[in-house]
C-alpha cells in the first residue's frame, strides 16, 4: 500500500510542486503539520490510517504553490496539509482501484497536530524537496 502512496506523492510533486524531489528512508524530527486519513479495503479485510506530516516549509510551499500566499498563517497551514492528504490519498485511491487487494475507501481528513512526528507506523517514506520533507507513513489498524 505505501507504494501505491508513494506513488501518488510523486505524481503530486511531479504534477503541482515542479520542483526536483527525493525519497529517502530516515524520518527526522523536525517539526510537522500532521494529518491523517482512514482508509478501508472494498473487501472490509483491512483498515489503516494515512498520515501525511509536512514541515511548515513544506506547508507554505504548497500554500504558495494553490493559494499564492507568502506567508500563510498557521490555520492556512493546516488547510494545506489537510488538501495535500486528500490530494495523495484520493490519487492513491485512483491507482489502486484496478489491484482488488487494495482498491479502498476513504474518510475525511483530520488534523491531528503541529509536532514532531511520533506515531506509531508500519512503513513510512521521507519526500524532500530542497529542504522542505513531507512524510507519508501508514499504520494498520
Amino acid at each position: 500500500m505505501l507504494n501505491i502512496l508513494m506513488e501518488a506523492s510523486q505524481n503530486f510533486c511531479i504534477h503541482q510542486i515542479r520542483v526536483p524531489y527525493e525519497i529517502v528512508d530516515n524520518m527526522t524530527k523536525m517539526r510537522t503539520v500532521i494529518a491523517y486519513i482512514d482508509i478501508e479495503t472494498l473487501n472490509g479485510k483491512k483498515k489503516h490510517r494515512v498520515y501525511i506530516g509536512a514541515t511548515p516549509s513544506f506547508a507554505q510551499r504548497i500554500s504558495t504553490l494553490l493559494l499564492e500566499e507568502n506567508e500563510s498563517d498557521e490555520d492556512t497551514l493546516i488547510d494545506m496539509i489537510l488538501e495535500t492528504t486528500n490530494l495523495i490519498v484520493g490519487s492513491a485511491k485512483v491507482l489502486a482501484e484496478n489491484i482488488d487487494e487494495y482498491s479502498y475507501t476513504m474518510s475525511t481528513p483530520y488534523f491531528e497536530k503541529i509536532d514532531s512526528f511520533d506515531f506509531a507506523y508500519d512503513q513510512a517514506k521521507v519526500l524532500r524537496v530542497e529542504n522542505d520533507e513531507m512524510i507519508i507513513a501508514i499504520k494498520e489498524l
